[in-house]
C-alpha cells in the first residue's frame, strides 16, 4: 500500500477493530481517519480538530463506534467514528499532558500522564474510578492482562508495576525494581506467560509472570538505538508466540524472534525519522500492519508479502528435508541399489539380520554398512570371533 500523507507528525494511530479504517493523532490537535481496501487504495474518511494542542494517544470501543483521543489538552474526548463528531468531552482529566491512554474493559479505560499519574475511568460517568500516583515519571505504554483483570504500566522512571483493577487500594499490586534505564513499550508473548519490554537503551527485557514481577528474567540486545514500540504478529502465523515486531529510534521496523533470538529481517523503513508507534489491523488479526514516526506519512505493510513467502520458503525447505530422510543413507541420493539372491538356506538369517539393524539403528551409524559387501553374508559381518573358536570343515564332525 503507498504511504499515507496525513500533512502533520503522527503521534498515535489506532485502527476500527473490525472495519477497515485507521484513525491518526496529530502533532496540530487533528484527529484523522482513512478508509482502505485488500488492494492497497486509501480515502480520507474524516478529519477534526477536538483541540489546537497535539492529540498524542487514540483508542477504539470495543465495537468501533466510539474514539477516545487525549493528548497535551489535558482532557477526553469522546469521538463518535460513523459521523466524525465529538460527542462528549472531559475537560481536566488529569494535571498533565495525557501520553497513553487504553480501554481495558466495555466499561473501563485507563489513562497515564506525564508525571507518572494513572486513572481508571468508567465512560459513562464523567469522573474517575481511582487514581494512582507509585510512578514519578511519565507512563510510557500500557498492557491489559484480561485472565487476571491486570493492567501492566510501563515508566520512563525505570520501573513496571502491576494494577489489579477490581482492587480497591490506589495502589499496584507489584512494582519491579529499577532496571535502571526507560521503559518505552511492553507487549506479550507466549500466550501472556511472558512479557517483553522495550527500552531507551534498545534491549528486550523478558519478564516471567510465574516468577513474579521483580526483575527481568532475560535481556536480548541488537537494537541500535531505543525500542518506542512493540506488536505481536496475528496469532494465523505460526511463529506468533514468540514473534513481535519492534519500532526503534533507527526509523527501521523490524521483526524479531525471541526464544530462539533471531532477527527475521526489516519489515518497514522510515529512513532517518524515528518509529514512535505500530499496530496491526482488525484488532491485531489483520493484514496490514500501520507504522508512524517523526515524518508526516503513514506507512501500511502488508504482512502476508513478508511472512507468508518466507513460510512457503521454510515449507519447502521441509519437505525437501522429508524427501531426503526417505532415501537410503546407504547409497547415494538418487542412485539404484541391486540386490542379489542370497544362497539357499540363508533368507532367514538375512531376514533377521535386516530385522536387528532397525532395532539398532538409533545405537549404530547406518554409514559403516556402506563398507559391506553384498557377497559377503550380513551376519558374518557383525559376528566376532570367540577367543578359542577354530573353523572347521563340516565334514569332520560326519565321521564321529
Amino acid at each position: 500500500m503507498p504511504d499515507i500523507p496525513v500533512g502533520s507528525q503522527i503521534f498515535d494511530l489506532a485502527f476500527h477493530p473490525t472495519h477497515s479504517t485507521v484513525y491518526t493523532g496529530l502533532l496540530n490537535g487533528k484527529v484523522k481517519a482513512f478508509r482502505y481496501d485488500e488492494q492497497g487504495q486509501h480515502e480520507e474518511s474524516f478529519v477534526l480538530r477536538p483541540s489546537k494542542r497535539s492529540c498524542r494517544c487514540l483508542d477504539t470501543s470495543e465495537d468501533g463506534s466510539h474514539l477516545w483521543a487525549t493528548g497535551k489538552a489535558k482532557a477526553i474526548f469522546t469521538i463518535d467514528t460513523a459521523t466524525g463528531t465529538v460527542i462528549e468531552t472531559r475537560k481536566n482529566a488529569h494535571d498533565s499532558p495525557v501520553n497513553r491512554i487504553k480501554r481495558l474493559m466495555p466499561q473501563m479505560l485507563g489513562t497515564g500522564d506525564d508525571d507518572g499519574v494513572i486513572k481508571l475511568w468508567d465512560p459513562r460517568k464523567s469522573n474517575p474510578i481511582r487514581g494512582y500516583t507509585h510512578h514519578y515519571d511519565f507512563i510510557s505504554d500500557f498492557l491489559w492482562l484480561d485472565d487476571k483483570k491486570q493492567l501492566i504500566t510501563t515508566s520512563g522512571d525505570g520501573t513496571l508495576s502491576v494494577i489489579d483493577v477490581r482492587g480497591k487500594k490506589p495502589e499496584p499490586v507489584a512494582q519491579s525494581e529499577d532496571q535502571e534505564d526507560e521503559l518505552l513499550s511492553i507487549v506479550a508473548i507466549r500466550s501472556g506467560s511472558k512479557v517483553v519490554v522495550g527500552t531507551q537503551t534498545g534491549i528486550l527485557s523478558v519478564f516471567n509472570r510465574s516468577r513474579g514481577w521483580g526483575d527481568c528474567v532475560d535481556r536480548v540486545p541488537g537494537h541500535p538505538q531505543s525500542i518506542d514500540a512493540l506488536c505481536t504478529l496475528p496469532s494465523s502465523y505460526p511463529s506468533s508466540h514468540s514473534t513481535i515486531l519492534t519500532g526503534s529510534s533507527d526509523g527501521l521496523l523490524r521483526a524479531v524472534q525471541l526464544f530462539p533470538t533471531k532477527l527475521l529481517g526489516v519489515v518497514a523503513d522510515h529512513g532517518s525519522f524515528p518509529i514512535e508507534r505500530i499496530a496491526v489491523d482488525l484488532g491485531g488479526e489483520g493484514r496490514w500492519v500501520g507504522s508512524a514516526g517523526h515524518d508526516d506519512t503513514l506507512k501500511m505493510t502488508d504482512l502476508r508479502a513478508i511472512f507468508e513467502d518466507e513460510e512457503g520458503e521454510e515449507a519447502v525447505d521441509e519437505s525437501e528435508n522429508v524427501q531426503a530422510s526417505d532415501i537410503d543413507p546407504q547409497e547415494p541420493d538418487g542412485a539404484v541399489v541391486e540386490t542379489q539372491a542370497p544362497p539357499e538356506g540363508t533368507a532367514a538369517v538375512i531376514e533377521a539380520s535386516d530385522s536387528d539393524e532397525d532395532a539398532q539403528d538409533s545405537h549404530s551409524p547406518r554409514e559403516k554398512k556402506r563398507k559391506s559387501k553384498s557377497s559377503k553374508n550380513a551376519l558374518a559381518v557383525r559376528s566376532k570371533k570367540a577367543r578359542n573358536q577354530i573353523d572347521a570343515d563340516p565334514s569332520f564332525f560326519q565321521g564321529l
